[in-house]
């Protein structure tokens, strides 16, 4: 992180780091397991059978509580619309309120969607007890109501409570929502679009109102409306036994945004963060980041992508078991990184509301990782005495190695396998390599055999681009390798190949040259070189 602040220091206006989306599951104590449910039955409403009527008495109930809850209050209640994206159809609603400065519940949706609910049973075979039922989880379809509420803490929620038992709850709230709310009570000025905040007056209080987030004000705000809005029990029912919601938490995302003083640098940085990243960010890198270690048994994927989301917006992802990082840049304003995790128990976390703290400390210091790693890849500063050192013959103790010449067509035919080694997760083989590079260049195995490879092997080994994996005969490029790959690549692909292919291939139509300043730069090379033939001709 300092790196990436030394790097474009200059550039930025403030950075901060905070909790994004989380989605927290509650789960009622004393009505998540079957027996639980017989117990209530049995000992709190003092029925002798568990019957599925008397749970359907309970869903209609509420359903005509929420039904009188939205006519009493003028709310808007209405079935979710099939491809209707609901956060964008109770936009106008929540402008409303905000222009009244309200707070509450100003939208209900109904939705039909898939739940977990319990499914009752005669016994197969005559019991002593005749009003013995089987109780079992199952997954049915039935009506789910979506509460929209706007809070004076959290800033606009979403509420979703199963009509059916055990009345499962799942809430959805942002970081940036809270933020809003805390510098709106302590009056310090800000700018917010979207999901950023581009300008705030007090940077510090911002990042103090980011950190403030804790369990405590989560679950005081959630269990005030889980009581209003959630299914109804009575002081006799709740003092029999317990109640109350565990709270889990189910997704959750830590970024960290990066404001600058101009919109120009963002695109040029995102852009070379994605190609450096797709090339540089293998499997022993992405482990790395994450702080875990690398093994062959591991589940999940292990990838990185980039993707389109819409013409013009694409997000870099580097995937990691239930896991992924991402970094987006989006209308020009703002550049993000940012961890997503679907499964707090591949970092080793627990999944309660209680551990939110450390779940803060350990997504901060991967996203600190990720903009190090960034900041090493976007550092335009080259060591030019690396490709003299490199081209030298080197003496190690009594063995001397060859020089490697940057033109050198095996050697930059074996970097660029050496690159693409995300997919294999211990290094390769010698005659894994081999293999890679006669088919990936399309050579029989006289043009280039195993020997050769070895023998080129040995010289990058040497210069310290290749490291063995342990003990074994499995070799990946290091640190420096790597570097030197990309430069040896890049030099060949994007500076040399170009100007050469124009040079006695195609020489394209300076008149019809698209509005590239790459483009431009070509042309300009290629009259620079044009010159010089020139002047050695009448020389």
């Amino acid at each position: 992180m300092e790196t990436f602040t030394k790097l474009f220091g200059s550039l930025l206006v403030f950075v901060y780091h905070c909790f994004d989306r989380i989605v927290i599951n509650g789960y009622l104590n004393g009505l998540s397991r079957p027996e639980q449910v017989v117990y209530f039955v049995h000992e709190v409403l003092g029925l002798p059978v568990v019957s599925k009527e008397i749970l359907s008495q309970r869903t209609d109930e509420y359903r005509n509580w929420v039904e009188a809850y939205a006519r009493n209050h003028q709310i808007p209640i209405e079935w979710a619309g099939k491809g209707v994206r609901k956060e964008d159809y109770v936009l106008p609603a929540l402008r409303r309120m905000v222009k009244k400065n309200a707070y509450g519940v100003y939208f209900i949706f109904k939705s039909m969607e898939q739940g977990r609910t319990f499914r009752i049973s005669v016994p197969k075979y005559p019991t002593q007890d005749p009003n013995h039922r089987i109780l079992s989880h199952q997954t049915s379809r039935f009506t789910h109501y979506y509460f929209y509420v706007r809070d004076q803490v959290l800033g606009p929620i979403i509420i979703r409570v199963a009509s059916f038992f055990p009345f499962h709850a799942t809430y959805w709230l942002n970081g940036h929502s809270f933020i809003e709310q805390e510098l709106n009570r302590k009056q310090i000025g800000f700018r917010k679009n979207d999901n950023a905040f581009l300008a705030v007056d007090d940077v510090a209080a911002l990042q103090t109102a980011a950190d403030r987030l804790s369990p405590e004000i989560i679950r005081k705000q959630l269990d005030y409306w889980t009581l209003i809005l959630g299914p109804k029990f009575s002081k006799k029912e709740r003092s029999q036994m317990s109640l109350s919601r565990f709270y889990a938490i189910s997704q959750i995302e830590y970024c960290r945004n990066f404001i600058f003083k101009r919109h120009f640098p963002i695109h040029k940085i995102f852009e070379r963060s994605c190609e450096i990243g797709l090339w540089r960010l293998t499997a022993n890198r992405i482990s790395e980041i994450f702080g875990v270690r690398l093994n062959k048994k591991l589940n999940g994927k292990l990838a990185t992508v980039l993707d389109q989301i819409e013409h013009g917006h694409h997000v870099f992802r580097a995937y990691w078991k239930h896991a992924f990082l991402k970094q987006y840049e989006k209308f020009s304003c703002f550049l993000r990184n940012e961890l997503c995790s679907n499964n707090l128990r591949d970092f080793g976390l627990k999944k309660g509301l209680d551990h939110l703290d450390s779940v803060r400390q350990r997504f901060l210091s991967i996203t600190d990782r990720f903009a190090a790693f960034q900041a090493q890849g976007l550092n335009v500063h080259v060591d030019f005495p690396l490709l003299q050192r490199i081209a030298l013959p080197i003496t190690v103790g009594s063995v001397r190695y060859p020089g490697i010449k940057i033109h050198d067509a095996r050697i930059i035919r074996l970097l660029e396998v050496l690159l693409h080694n995300g997919s294999t997760v211990g290094g390769w083989t010698a005659k894994q390599i081999h293999q890679a590079v006669v088919t990936t260049f399309q050579l029989s195995l006289k043009q280039y055999t195993l020997n050769q490879l070895r023998y080129d092997l040995r010289k990058l080994k040497g210069h310290g681009l290749l490291e063995r994996d342990g003990r074994r005969y499995a070799y990946r490029l290091s640190a420096k390798g790597v570097d030197v790959a990309l430069l040896f690549l890049f030099f060949h692909k994007r500076l040399c190949g170009p100007l050469a292919n124009s040079r006695f291939y195609h020489k394209p139509n300076p008149a019809l040259k698209p509005n590239s300043k790459l483009e431009a730069a070509y042309h300009k090379a290629d009259n620079a070189i044009e010159n010089i033939v020139n002047l050695l001709k009448a020389a």
